[in-house]
């Protein structure tokens, strides 16, 4: 009888040190880890129902061919698998990692309908598109043809890599600014490394510079280079530059050391894990080590800061959230991940104030849901005397993000913006009333998932180059 390789895997995997010095070498483990990780892969791909209606497809903001390439792992055709991801997405392995398939194609999958665990798509898409790189089928794109024309994108996230890619493919000269050292946005800097191994968002960029992307490091638009200056050099300008402006909190002892924003905080965490000196870090102004932390929020950045704490030796990690777990915005995978990792969610707590300078304590409102406001979700209301305070050594705010105000910011008076401060597109084409310009992602829509800024920026890629067309043709007549 053949041996089993996940029972291999798992004695292996848990009696690393002591299997080490019996002689399994690295190479050993790696190679019983690949072969667990295919069959596991095929297995889960073999579960897909190919259901005549395929939900998980419709329930997938890219509309990726999941049944298809399900399909072909199943078979061990993983390269054909990889290349029919890849022809609909421009970053699977990273979607693969951090999309919430729970709210999107798992959890429309008729097998999880049916009461069956559902197929683990995210898990299938990240290991045939692992396989794609470990195997060097991924390859820089370089067009067949060089074309005179150049788009500037104004943002190295997931939209503006996205448009840059299905651009440059097309022979477009494209050019990336971005006010960071490191292209990748909060892919790089606002995701943790558990979640999203940093060398896997590097590498992507990396291939788009082999594929003759240019990128503009450490520039800060409207103070390193104009807006108007990008505009002049450029036949189109593609916004996306994501939001970044985080909401605050008022209350008495609102300007107390210890309150930190979670950017500020999770970005200390990933720039620290790249080596870089983080003064904040190393002084444990943004370390929870040894602390007892609370983080106020309830979307998955809320999660990510929880985690985070964990894995730095906090003392204790709470979550306070103001309406209760069925109304809580973030994944529901990733709240039952931080459960298990130790964190104490309070539900239907709201913060009013601080205590202490540095703080020592959260003043904490405990609330109840009362009738439906306008989206429809029960509004937290006030249980009155109900008040106490939650012990905290660093409280961490989570309330999500706004945009920044870009027509001043850039001195661009002219760009116009919602009533939600997002750029102002038209909803087809990403084209935004500036002649040349197209905005995507999160500073169009609001802050939303990674998948989403992907499928932006390659719809906004596509209905560039069909006026960059459009206008080659004109010229040509």
């Amino acid at each position: 009888m053949a041996e089993n390789p996940m029972l291999k895997f798992v004695t292996v995997s848990r009696d690393m040190p002591e299997k080490r010095d019996a002689g399994v070498r690295n190479e050993d483990f790696n190679e019983i880890y690949a072969e667990f990780a295919r069959e596991k892969a095929e297995e889960q791909a073999s579960r897909c129902s190919q259901c005549g209606v395929p939900y998980c497809q419709d329930h997938c903001p890219l509309q990726n061919n999941i049944p298809d390439w399900l399909r072909l792992t199943a078979t061990g055709r993983l390269r054909e698998a990889y290349e029919m991801s890849q022809a609909t997405n421009t970053f699977p392995e990273i979607c693969g990692r951090i999309c919430p398939q729970d709210r999107l194609c798992e959890g429309s999958c008729v097998i999880e309908q049916s009461g069956h665990d559902t197929v683990t798509i995210g898990a299938v898409e990240k290991y045939i598109t692992d396989t794609a790189w470990k195997e060097g089928w991924v390859t820089p794109n370089k067009p067949r043809r060089e074309r005179e024309e150049s788009v500037a994108v104004i943002g190295a996230g997931p939209g503006g890599l996205a448009a840059a890619d299905m651009l440059r493919k097309a022979g477009v000269q494209v050019t990336v600014y971005d006010r960071y050292d490191r292209g990748g946005g909060l892919l790089t800097y606002g995701i943790p490394g558990f979640k999203l191994e940093k060398d896997v968002v590097m590498r992507r960029i990396d291939q788009l510079k082999e594929g003759g992307v240019q990128f503009v490091m450490d520039c800060n638009v409207g103070e390193d280079i104009s807006f108007e200056e990008i505009r002049s050099k450029h036949n189109a300008v593609v916004l996306a530059t994501g939001v970044y402006k985080s909401r605050d909190l008022g209350g008495p002892g609102a300007g107390a050391k210890g309150l930190v924003k979670a950017l500020d905080y999770l970005s200390a965490s990933n720039r620290q894990s790249f080596g870089d000196t983080v003064e904040a870090f190393d002084s444990g102004e943004l370390n929870a080590e040894g602390k007892r932390v609370v983080v106020i929020g309830g979307g998955d950045t809320a999660m990510d800061c929880v985690r985070t704490a964990i894995r730095q030796g906090a003392t204790s990690v709470k979550c306070l959230y103001r309406r209760d777990r069925a109304n809580m915005p973030g994944s529901v995978r990733e709240t039952q991940n931080a459960e298990e990792e130790g964190v104490e969610f309070v539900w239907l707590a709201a913060p009013k104030g601080f205590t202490g300078d540095p703080v020592e304590g959260v003043m904490v409102q405990k609330m109840r849901l009362g009738a439906p406001d306008a989206s429809g979700r029960q509004s937290p209301e006030v249980i009155e005397g109900a008040d106490y305070v939650e012990d905290a050594d660093l409280v961490i705010k989570a309330l999500g993000f706004e945009p920044e105000d870009l027509p001043t910011l850039w001195d661009t008076p002219e760009l116009e913006v919602t009533r939600w401060g997002t750029v102002l597109t038209d909803g087809a084409t990403h084209q935004t009333r500036l002649p040349g310009v197209w905005a995507v992602g999160d500073i169009a829509r609001g802050a939303s998932l990674v998948v989403w800024a992907i499928k932006d920026g390659r719809d906004a890629a596509q209905n560039i180059l069909e006026n960059l067309n459009a206008a080659a043709n004109i010229a040509a007549e």
